[in-house]
């Protein structure tokens, strides 16, 4: 079967009048800007049916029936997915190219649809049954209006497992479920719903299907926001919630809005502000940048005002420059965040706010002035120590050069001086592998596995160092991510501490935890605070690109052992894990990838298969 380039899909739907499209079998009236009629899946009388053409997307009050121009000709028609495009290219007079060809249907189609199943099961225990009944006081407690929220198909998880004999019921399997992440094994071998107790937002993919969740915990507990695991058709680093409903209106505006949580993006949204999206927890990602530059070049940064949300702005600035794009910083007032402000005075009182954007080098000056950084030699350093990685992160060339002229004009610093601090690399910064000399070249590479030891024990030391990282740690990882017993249980009593207790050794802790305790706390942090950004995004893309790192190092031991009939197979699975590792973890594998090439070899292997990569 011909696969449909994702950048013509792009436009068949972009293209789609999905009002027309429906309204040929569905009388359609305008109510406000939407459009109701009586629902065609179940033969509705009442005019509970809603198109909504700014969101492209279709929704049932009644029944739930939802999604885009592709849903309907499946649902209607009973056209399979790459028919519905198709269908609607045809209308459009848009060419659909013939190349690319794939043996077989999509492999990942499964996971699709068990996760599709699941959302619909969700939306239907907040909808309709008596235990959801405090999620969805919880939603009214933050002035939401679950019916006006229904669009949105937000879902409930229940606390018991009734979840496990639903999807038994629907046909699903549970290995199928596993690998969707709907499922986690225990260590005694049972499995359990992933999500329990918690209210649901769905994650969609460019294409609008459903790839996974995150869920919010209704009650005491740990974590508060919990994101479906990494899997074939989710990706968190690569994945920006509501890109899917907002890409038309970026496009219309010519700019994005990025906030920091779900609840921010429901709450512009219901104002009527469209452009909005969110990271899924997480500090901006390259990808995630490079998602956004597919559809704008100007990002504002609409986070909280406090000290947390200042430096989650301006680690996203950087993220952001470093992909070619311009950030601006929206200056909300003290105390504020955007799900609050809107909430009492409505896009009203944040449109101004939006218009009066500041660049983030020129915001990060402006902060830096009120504290009197310019004010003496050695807090005029400090500042420029600030600046730089800024200015560094900035991929632009011409935006580079702006930011060297507005520098060098506040600190009074010479502009070639600047620019010769900007060419020299600070340690932190450097690559962490040295150009080998002669006598090192000899030397066999070190295993790839101590090094990902070190990385553990590095990012320890920066959470007991400080309270910040400690608490974006609590809200971003899991500890699965350490793999050493010691430091898995390290960072789960970590994990546990109250925001400002001191990181003291735990009383009741075995002696050798105590022990590495005390020893990573007298260590103090790995790096100093104007390099802490970029080395806990370098850790942890370490820690979570190790599977798929040690699943490439077991491929080449296959390699050197399979059958000649096993080798296309082998070969195919370590492109794509070379291609996954290079999109997702770029650092990652520059850094890690000679490591494992040169540790295979010290085993006897052979020089690097390269399997086709087209």
């Amino acid at each position: 079967m011909t696969m449909i380039p994702d950048e013509v899909i792009e436009q068949v739907r972009d293209g789609a009048d999905l009002v027309s499209i429906i309204g040929e079998s569905v009388d359609l009236r305008r109510t406000g800007a939407d459009y109701r009629g009586p629902c065609p899946f179940h033969g509705g009388q009442h005019r509970n049916f809603a198109v909504i053409p700014r969101k492209g997307r279709y929704y049932c009050f009644v029944c739930k029936a939802s999604g885009d121009v592709f849903s309907w000709y499946m649902n209607r028609v009973g056209l399979d997915y790459p028919s519905a495009v198709r269908e609607v290219a045809r209308s459009l007079g848009i060419p659909i190219p013939e190349s690319r060809e794939r043996a077989g249907p999509d492999p990942r189609e499964p996971l699709f649809q068990a996760v599709s199943v699941a959302h619909d099961w969700f939306v239907r225990q907040l909808a309709e049954t008596a235990e959801a009944d405090a999620a969805r006081q919880y939603l009214v407690g933050r002035a939401l209006d679950p019916e006006e929220l229904a669009p949105l198909q937000l879902g409930y998880a229940p606390r018991a497992t009734s979840f496990l004999p639903a999807m038994a019921q629907l046909g699903l399997a549970e290995a199928v479920l596993l690998e969707a992440g709907l499922i986690a094994r225990r260590e005694d071998g049972t499995v359990a719903p992933r999500f329990r107790g918690r209210l649901l937002f769905p994650i969609h993919d460019l294409r609008g299907r459903v790839v996974g969740f995150g869920g919010r915990l209704l009650g005491q507990g740990e974590p508060k926001y919990l994101n479906s695991p990494e899997s074939p058709i989710f990706h968190k680093g690569a994945t920006l919630y509501n890109l899917h409903a907002a890409r038309n209106a970026i496009r219309k505006e010519e700019r994005a809005i990025l906030v920091e949580g779900y609840f921010d993006v429901l709450r512009l949204s219901l104002a009527g502000i469209d452009n909005v999206v969110a990271p899924l927890g997480t500090a901006m990602t390259a990808d995630q940048s490079a998602l956004l530059k597919r559809f704008t070049s100007l990002v504002l940064l609409l986070f909280d005002s406090d000290q947390a949300g200042l430096r989650a702005t301006f680690r996203a600035g950087d993220e952001l420059l470093r992909c070619g794009l311009r950030a601006q910083v929206v200056t909300l007032p003290p105390g504020e965040d955007p799900d609050t402000l809107v909430q009492r005075g409505g896009r009203e009182v944040l449109e101004p706010l939006l218009r009066d954007a500041v660049d983030v080098v020129e915001r990060k000056i402006q902060l830096l002035d009120r504290k009197g950084f310019f004010s003496d030699v050695p807090h005029r350093r400090e500042a420029l120590d600030r600046l730089l990685p800024t200015l560094r992160a900035t991929a632009d060339p011409i935006q580079r050069d702006l930011y060297l002229t507005l520098v060098a004009e506040r600190t009074g610093v010479e502009r070639r001086t600047l620019e010769a601090e900007l060419e020299r690399a600070v340690p932190a910064e450097r690559p962490p592998q040295a150009a080998p000399s002669v006598a090192r070249a000899a030397e066999p590479r070190p295993d790839p596995r101590v090094r990902w030891g070190r990385t553990e024990r590095q990012l320890l030391r920066l959470l007991l160092a400080s309270t910040t990282w400690r608490d974006t740690a609590r809200q971003q990882l899991t500890p699965e991510l350490f793999r050493e017993g010691v430091h898995r249980e390290m960072f789960e009593r970590l994990r546990d501490l109250a925001v400002e207790e001191p990181p003291l050794p735990p009383e009741a802790a075995p002696e050798t935890l105590r022990a590495r305790w005390a020893s990573y706390r007298d260590a103090g942090a790995p790096v100093a605070e104007t390099a802490a950004d970029q080395f806990y995004a370098d850790a942890v893309s370490a820690l979570e690109s190790r599977p798929h790192m040690e699943r490439l190092l077991e491929l080449a031991g296959r390699l050197l052992r399979a059958d000649p009939e096993q080798l296309p197979d082998l070969m195919r699975e370590a492109g794509d894990l070379r291609r996954l590792l290079r999109s997702r973890f770029s650092r990652s594998f520059q850094t890690m990838y000679p490591l494992l090439r040169g540790h295979r070899r010290a085993r006897g292997a052979p020089p690097d298969p390269r399997p086709s990569e087209r």
